[in-house]
């Protein structure tokens, strides 16, 4: 469920002040629970979008990611920050050309090259971090983190996930434990088709939607991906890492497959308790993928 069709008056009147001027305001929100997204439009086709961060750790690493990282991508990579405020956890970012590549009919051929600049985007954002100090021991503990989740993820699946799958998950979610070190990143935390925005017109991507970046392994950046539109495209995850620069390791493929079984539990989790039959999907789609040995 989204939240208010219009913003509270003082949070309107804010953006105003910084804008130079009172927008006309549009709900922009996703269909999802506490998904509060306005586009501000004023006179000559300028936008921006007025976003409330559900929780305060996502306007924390939303606000870091757009003033520190994200203005590696270059112009038309990421929004840009006009303002925020930290006591009402919104932020008013630029307008970027493009909608969402999931929401378009792209051609075989755009499809390929926004997943390949989308690479590209993800190798500057990767390396735009400074992976160093508390950020250094943050990213060395992301895998355990991930791994120490799914005790809880396994008991709110309950018996969505059978007792042969849990004892697969478990032995996954352990050999995270046992990785030897990988290469650390900051990451966007939830690329996939949703926050790429494709301009037809410009040829070109965008990132969107930072309230998960963090510092952690480079490749939990592609969990989402992998589980979701790369099952049924090799072709465009062959494009995203073209523009990477690089393929996964070994060590990090391995890695992957065990980070998505954790995030198919994860799902099969979510998915029902939030009535959201595309996440529940994905993860059994996950799942019986690991199952089968074809998850790659």
């Amino acid at each position: 469920m989204s939240g208010p069709s219009t913003p509270a008056p003082a949070l309107l009147a804010w953006a105003g002040r910084v804008l130079g001027a009172r927008p006309s305001v549009q709900d922009a929100s996703r269909p999802r629970e506490n998904s509060r997204v306005w586009q501000l439009s004023l006179p000559g086709d300028v936008r921006h979008y007025l976003k409330v961060s559900r929780r305060p750790l996502m306007y924390e690493r939303e606000t870091l990611a757009l003033r520190h990282a994200a203005p590696a991508l270059g112009a038309g990579g990421a929004p840009h920050l006009r303002a925020s405020s930290a006591e009402h956890l919104v932020l008013l970012l630029t307008a970027l050309p493009g909608r969402p590549l999931e929401h378009l009919k792209p051609t075989h051929a755009e499809e390929v090259r926004a997943h390949r600049q989308g690479g590209t985007l993800l190798a500057r954002l990767h390396a735009a971090g400074d992976v160093s100090g508390p950020w250094r021991a943050e990213a060395e503990q992301a895998l355990h983190t991930a791994a120490d989740d799914v005790e809880n993820h396994l008991r709110k699946a309950g018996a969505r996930v059978t007792s042969a799958e849990q004892r697969l998950v478990r032995d996954l979610a352990e050999q995270l434990h046992a990785l030897p070190p990988l290469p650390l990143a900051f990451i966007h935390g939830d690329a996939r088709d949703r926050n790429l925005l494709w301009s037809r017109d410009l040829g070109q991507v965008g990132w969107i939607d930072f309230g998960r970046a963090r510092f952690a392994t480079a490749v939990q950046d592609f969990v989402s991906m992998a589980c979701g539109i790369w099952a049924d495209r090799p072709d465009l995850r062959a494009a995203c890492f073209q523009g990477y620069g690089r393929d996964l390791t070994p060590e990090e493929r391995h890695a992957l497959t065990c980070l998505s079984a954790v995030d198919a539990v994860r799902c099969l989790a979510w998915g029902p308790a939030h009535d959201d039959a595309d996440v529940t999907a994905r993860g059994r789609r996950t799942l019986d993928r690991i199952v089968a040995g074809v998850f790659a």
